[in-house]
């Protein structure tokens, strides 16, 4: 059976192709030459010249720094660059392996029989070789279990180390712990923020808007609310639909508070497809405003129960078993939270 798509349909989009690979000597590849190459210089110690030095020549702690940063293939194919390279990427490519047996044994995926404590293990053992991703990942598992204090020390290392989530989740460790440190907490949201993180530009919004851990700045909060909604954290195109509906921080336009209200409501956000609900309804579409105030009261919302009985009684049997189909139909859209 195909997807299905959310109902109603969402607009197409343009995709991104990656860009061409060069092609030289008629479309054949020098790959193996190159290695050849790398290997050979890779064993000389000094160089006659300023202007024939290679990979060798940078520093091991750089090349370890950013192996940590690399996929399974570009870290496979850095490592073959010399044998300098392939020796500092050591770590890397080992942290890499338990990473993946982490996840394995943490999702009961490939073969592995789930458990949270192997899963832990494998992180551990990750993060001793300077995996941040790592440190996160075992932070979080204790954290989840209520280990704050060792979820806290990993978070932090990886934090300073300039990990996003590291950054983001000690920023939510210290609005979370008792006592709270909203300063603490904003300054390292903020690290976050500036480097694309959803979930941080989100939660320093809220910070910004309650005055919590920095001065109230309504209009800064609407424009990281307004940042992470264009990434597709749900949560913040809400709250982006409602500044745009009562003009906090950002112009007044009901036709942008529409626009994101059903962005929110067509990605499962319950209080969004509440609210586009009664929009609907208010503009007559009875059918349609059906549809979004059952996937509401079934998300919990239950403000909406009464209405809706109001307007299945007002439709005909035809329009409701019209409404049912497109309920069935319905799925939600991807989002990034």
């Amino acid at each position: 059976m195909s997807k299905q798509t959310t109902w109603p349909p969402r607009s197409s989009g343009s995709r991104f192709t990656a860009f061409p690979v060069p092609k030289t000597n008629g479309g054949r590849s020098h790959h193996r030459h190159r290695h050849k190459s790398f290997w050979k210089h890779s064993s000389t110690s000094s160089f006659t010249s300023p202007d024939r030095r290679d990979f060798s020549d940078l520093p091991p702690e750089l090349i370890t720094r950013i192996g940590f940063s690399l996929g399974y293939r570009s870290l496979e194919t850095a490592s073959l660059a010399c044998k300098s390279w392939c020796e500092a990427l050591r770590p890397a490519r080992e942290a890499l392996r338990y990473l993946t047996l982490g996840k394995q044994f943490k999702h009961g995926a490939g073969g592995f029989t789930a458990s949270v404590d192997n899963a832990l293990k494998m992180f551990l053992k990750a993060a001793e070789r300077g995996s941040t991703k790592g440190m996160v990942d075992a932070g979080l598992i204790y954290w989840e279990r209520g280990d704050r204090d060792k979820a806290f020390g990993l978070y932090r290392k990886a934090a300073e180390a300039g990990d996003r989530n590291g950054q983001c989740n000690l920023g939510i460790w210290y609005l979370q712990v008792e006592p709270p440190n909203p300063k603490e907490a904003v300054k390292w949201l903020y690290l976050a923020s500036f480097q694309g993180h959803v979930r941080a530009q989100y939660q320093l919004a809220i910070c910004m808007y309650q005055g919590r851990g920095a001065d109230c700045n309504v209009k800064e909060a609407a424009r990281w609310y307004l940042r992470a909604a264009e990434h597709g954290y749900v949560r913040a195109m809400y709250n982006v639909s409602l500044c745009y509906k009562y003009g906090e921080g950002l112009v007044q336009s009901h036709r942008e508070a529409r626009k994101w209200m059903k962005l929110a409501a067509d990605r499962g956000h319950g209080k969004a497809q509440y609210e586009h609900g009664l929009t609907l309804f208010s503009e007559g579409d009875k059918i349609t405003a059906l549809v979004y105030l059952e996937l509401a009261t079934r998300a919990g919302v239950r403000a909406g129960r009464h209405l809706k009985d109001v307007i299945r009684e007002q439709l005909s049997p035809t329009s409701r078993y019209s409404a049912m189909l497109l309920l069935e139909s319905w799925r939600a859209l991807p989002s990034s939270s």
